[in-house]
């Protein structure tokens, strides 16, 4: 009878070890559930999606049409907090609404994916980066949540020299980026091209145009830079959205935004990488500008502590 015990003992504790590292396993599985092990973020500063996705014959867009075929776009993506750039570049990067103050003086409230990221991989802050053509997006390297400000944060190249010194152009910003990727090959990287924004904001509308066009070529000069380098090529998901649109001509038109108007709300989500579907336009779902944080989140395998968006499943294959 005592033989009987000893052997029932050991049988459960080995049941019971095994399990525990079934548990173990499934924690880190997610870790390499996707084959994306990089995201570049880029937004595109304040186009009207009329001018892009819904203008005839997409005449402005022609390399997102055919880029199209490897990737999705949702054509119902809304930003449904604050209409203007900071409190939109920081609804993506955190997954959180926000109402703060678009001039580069108050930090976000809650981390960001790229500090979340940082925290949970423990990475060097070169594997992160917010490289702006807006010197006031800086702020997004950091926030206010006593246990994060100051901590874990991600390399900047912001404006002219950073916060307060300035826009520059996006050439600039270009050029830099692809320095950043070919020297430090980041694991994250948001980009801010301004150009449509100012020269709307400048009421000049051939050169807002014009700019729309250009960063176009950007988004397919990007894509081949990253299909280019090994660390990148087949394993990097690239998602291209808005902070926010433009008014309706009814309401004041392209100069100015920051209304709830359908014209600074409605904004393009357009994305490829490994892990997406291709050649897929989405107009179901409800998808907006916080869930950004949340998908990217999922498909780098980090907590989603404080975002309050969904993950964009029906971009998954």
């Amino acid at each position: 009878m005592k033989k009987i015990f000893m052997y029932f003992a050991m049988s459960l504790s080995m049941f019971s070890c095994s399990n525990n590292d079934n548990e173990a396993q499934a924690k880190v599985e997610p870790k390499d559930k996707y084959q994306t092990k990089n995201v570049v973020l880029l937004v595109v500063d304040g186009p009207r999606i009329s001018e892009t996705w819904e203008s005839a014959g997409k005449v402005n867009i022609p390399n997102r049409v055919s880029l199209l075929s490897q990737g999705i776009f949702i054509s119902n993506f809304r930003n449904n907090g604050t209409t203007n750039t900071n409190p939109g570049h920081s609804a993506m990067c955190s997954g959180v609404y926000e109402n703060i103050v678009n001039d580069g003086t108050e930090l976000p409230g809650y981390p960001s994916v790229m500090q979340q990221w940082l925290k949970f991989t423990g990475a060097d802050k070169t594997k992160a980066w917010v490289i702006a053509s807006k010197d006031k997006l800086e702020v997004l390297n950091d926030c206010k949540q006593a246990d994060w400000k100051g901590k874990y944060q991600p390399s900047v190249d912001c404006g002219i020299s950073g916060n307060g010194s300035g826009y520059r152009a996006d050439a600039v910003t270009m050029t830099n980026t692809k320095e950043v990727m070919k020297k430090y090959s980041p694991n994250i990287i948001v980009i801010n091209l301004k150009d449509v924004d100012s020269y709307g904001h400048d009421n000049k509308y051939n050169e807002y145009i014009q700019a729309i066009k250009t960063t176009d070529a950007s988004i397919k000069e990007i894509w081949d830079y990253i299909q280019s380098l090994p660390a990148y090529k087949d394993k990097t998901t690239l998602i291209v959205s808005n902070d926010h649109g433009r008014h309706l001509d009814s309401k004041g038109g392209f100069k100015n935004h920051g209304d709830d108007c359908e014209g600074c709300r409605h904004i393009e989500f357009f994305a490829m990488g490994p892990d997406f579907k291709k050649n897929t336009t989405i107009s179901t779902g409800n998808y907006e500008q916080i869930d950004i944080a949340s998908t990217m989140a999922e498909l780098l395998g980090v907590p989603k502590q404080y975002m309050k968006g969904k993950v964009i499943k029906d971009a998954f294959k």
